[in-house]
């Protein structure tokens, strides 16, 4: 009786041993990506993540570009994707609908005009040069926001701004209008359609550099308390072993990846944990108690 337990136990043991393996190799992995540019550019930035990937796992990687920060964030949760770069908030947002979302990675920013070098960034409220000083001037007026779920470009100035202004954003300004990315929200700036807008600190100092702009184009109304930058995360439903290859090939050979990490507007790739996003989700869920 005993052998035909330790026999049961020895196959069970391989049954689940077989099944965990066959987690770890998956016929294709999916990277869902936040929209912060167009799909043409962030495909083409893509490339050599996707490559570096695909080695590491001995498996294709597809790129998904989601069509919304909310998508990615359905993604990442329902299994549509096994890897995905979410903004802080959307990130926030995917624990709260799954708590085994884990964040492993994030990029140091280089110091530009509107944010110092480390990992993290701000919502600012901008205008053109030529408007006036203050947020009073502000009221009644036209914002542009990126999009719903986006941290800098809505989310944050959501919970952080009425505290200055005294009231509510779609109180406080005449009209909200969602741009969908950041940069279209800053071509809505430039082209006068809006009289403000809501963007990160980061994506405004690469907008200037694209575009040979000067550092005095915009003029900063207001700024958030600083964010820590967006985090690749894992699905839950990712097996340990693939993890561990990812990790690897995004963190452990700077030189690898310092093409797509410099497309990004960083200057590297650095881990990130669950710890370093606790502030925010303290203040989206006050916020959300409101």
């Amino acid at each position: 009786m005993r052998t035909l337990n330790a026999l049961a136990a020895l196959l069970a043991a391989q049954i689940l041993a077989t099944a965990a393996w066959a987690d770890c190799t998956p016929r294709s992995l999916r990277l869902a990506v936040i929209p912060i540019k167009s799909a043409d550019d962030m495909t083409r930035e893509h490339q050599p993540l996707l490559q570096r990937l695909s080695q590491a796992t001995g498996v294709p990687v597809e790129l998904v570009i989601a069509a919304s920060y909310e998508s990615v964030v359905d993604a990442i949760v329902s299994g549509g994707a096994d890897i995905a770069r979410l903004g802080p908030a959307s990130y926030v947002l995917a624990k709260q609908r799954d708590p085994k979302v884990e964040p492993f990675a994030t990029f140091t920013l280089s110091a530009g005009p509107y944010t110092p070098a480390g990992s993290h960034y701000q919502a600012l409220l901008l205008t053109r040069r030529d408007s006036p000083d203050g947020i009073d001037a502000l009221h009644g007026r036209r914002v542009a926001l990126s999009d719903p779920a986006s941290t800098s470009g809505s989310l944050i100035p959501n919970a952080e701004f009425p505290k200055q202004a005294g009231a509510p954003l779609a109180q406080f300004f005449g009209a909200l209008v969602y741009a969908g990315n950041h940069d279209k929200a800053l071509e809505a700036l430039l082209d006068a359609r809006v009289d403000a807008a809501f963007v990160a600190s980061e994506r405004a100092d690469a907008y200037l550099a694209r575009h040979a702009l000067a550092a005095d184009t915009f003029k900063v109304q207001w700024r958030s308390a600083p964010i820590h930058y967006d985090p690749y995360v894992f699905s839950a439903s990712l097996c340990p072993a693939l993890k561990v290859r990812i990790r690897k090939a995004m963190l452990e050979d700077a030189g690898a990846l310092a093409g797509f990490v410099a497309s990004q507007d960083a200057s590297g790739l650095v881990p990130v944990s669950a710890q370093e996003y606790a502030p925010l989700q303290r203040l989206m869920e006050a916020a959300m108690a409101r």
